[in-house]
């Protein structure tokens, strides 16, 4: 059955591999990004998610199947929070009415094991509560100093995973049939993390925070084939999930027991 998807960051990375197996399986795509596809957008601001939005639906001619979010950015700077979630969240949420009007939506996004590492809580607060501009006061305030920049994209990260989390088993997602669900990659070999992999110090310092001892590092098409089956209909009960497609990194970091929070105390 052909199907028409909208994927976020269609011209590069996990979004062109996305896009590029889509297709090669006979689907039809709209691809949004800075340039190179059939939207050409700018998902860092409200007034470029919202003209996106409108430009990807008519451009799918008023009928889209399934949304998959991969635009993003890994730099230390408030902006990555304003792509990251809210070019994210709010282009997701503008699309859903005609989203909801398909015999089987689906969306997906991608998160990242970064939602793993420290935040900063402020900044994911005031990203839940839809304060943008909150949030990039706080987002230049920590890119003062890199260590603290760092914070905007694990913030991101671990904010579009609640998000998800959140909005997922609402009226407007559960409700509509549409399964809403993040996939969470280790470390992926793009042209994004090609430079900071090309050094020995580079690599030292991912691999320390990203360890993937299931096959290494990992290439763009491993999300890509989740993406695309989170967003098939055969994907009918899975909701509010971050999938940890990371060769093993969540499991070395959280250990075997991410269940006994709910334990009754032991006597």
């Amino acid at each position: 059955m052909t199907r028409t998807y909208v994927v976020t960051g269609a011209a590069s990375g996990i979004g062109a591999a996305t896009a590029e197996l889509l297709r090669a399986q006979g689907h039809s795509v709209v691809g949004v990004d800075l340039a190179d596809t059939e939207v050409t957008g700018d998902l860092s601001t409200h007034d470029g998610r919202i003209a996106a939005a409108e430009a990807a639906v008519e451009a799918a001619d008023g009928s889209i199947d399934a949304v998959i979010a991969c635009a993003g950015i890994a730099a230390p700077i408030a902006k990555t929070m304003a792509i990251n979630f809210f070019g994210v969240t709010e282009f997701l949420t503008a699309l859903l009415p005609t989203l909801s009007l398909a015999d089987q939506p689906r969306a997906a996004v991608v998160s990242s094991m970064a939602s793993l590492q420290p935040v900063s809580p402020e900044l994911v607060d005031a990203a839940l509560a839809g304060d943008e501009a909150k949030a990039l006061q706080i987002g230049d305030q920590l890119a003062a100093t890199p260590e603290a920049g760092f914070l905007n994209y694990s913030s991101s990260k671990r904010a579009v995973s609640r998000w998800v989390r959140r909005e997922s088993v609402t009226e407007a997602w559960a409700g509509a049939g549409i399964p809403l669900n993040a996939v969470a990659p280790g470390t992926v070999t793009t042209a994004m993390t090609a430079g900071l992999l090309a050094s020995p110090e580079g690599l030292a310092q991912v691999d320390a925070a990203v360890p993937m001892p299931l096959n290494y590092h990992q290439p763009a098409s491993s999300i890509a084939e989740l993406l695309v089956w989170l967003t098939s209909p055969a994907n009918t009960h899975m909701a509010g999930q971050t999938i940890y497609c990371d060769g093993g990194a969540d499991a070395v970091l959280r250990g075997d027991d991410i269940w006994s929070w709910n334990d009754a105390p032991r006597s």
